[in-house]
């Protein structure tokens, strides 16, 4: 059975005007950042709590520092473990020296999703205007785990939670979501 299923249950869920029942999917949330603690890390406090607010499981969570090794070693950690399907990075997509999220998820990732990225700053577009183009939120695939990478303040979490995330990762969103998609994401493997 597939790992999102078999690891989540919904009993109590009532069915949406789709007639679909919500899937909890399990979720990691990886803060990339050299000065943020668990004390301060404002994003991954907002990621965590609106996944629990949403009905998903916060399978995993951790401070990982702007490195692509290190960024790329916690990724397939997660890629690898069955208990996680979706894993939402916050920080370092930006274009300073420092700013290595995309590429570490460049080096993972086996199909990109291009359309996360231009949906997140066509939205954040209508808030902060041109500063927008400085955001590279990029998503992708790898082994059946989505991976996603937004910019690390708290209101880009908000916008790309709230605006993308939220229904992407519902089952009942129609016409179309992510998690209806998650038993095909490894057929190329004949899974």
């Amino acid at each position: 059975m597939l790992r999102w299923m078999a690891n989540n249950s919904a009993p109590n869920s009532a069915p949406s005007e789709t007639g679909r029942q919500f899937l909890p999917v399990n979720i990691a949330v990886m803060t990339v950042s050299d000065s943020r603690t668990a004390a301060d890390d404002k994003s991954g406090d907002l990621l965590a709590a609106r996944i629990a607010d949403a009905g998903h499981k916060l399978a995993a969570r951790e401070i990982v520092r702007d490195d692509i090794g290190s960024i790329t070693t916690r990724l397939r950690d997660w890629i690898d473990d069955p208990a996680i399907d979706v894993v939402i990075a916050t920080g370092g997509t930006g274009v300073t020296g420092r700013d290595v999220t995309p590429e570490a998820l460049a080096q993972v990732s086996e199909k990109d999703i291009p359309g996360f990225g231009e949906l997140f700053r066509w939205l954040s577009f209508q808030k902060i205007g041109t500063s927008t183009i400085q955001s590279r939120a990029v998503a992708g695939v790898a082994r059946g785990t989505y991976l996603f990478a937004l910019p690390g303040s708290p209101g880009a979490c908000k916008d790309g939670w709230d605006g993308i995330l939220r229904d992407q990762l519902d089952y009942r969103h129609m016409p179309c979501n992510f998690v209806e998609l998650m038993p095909r994401l490894r057929e190329h493997e004949g899974l």
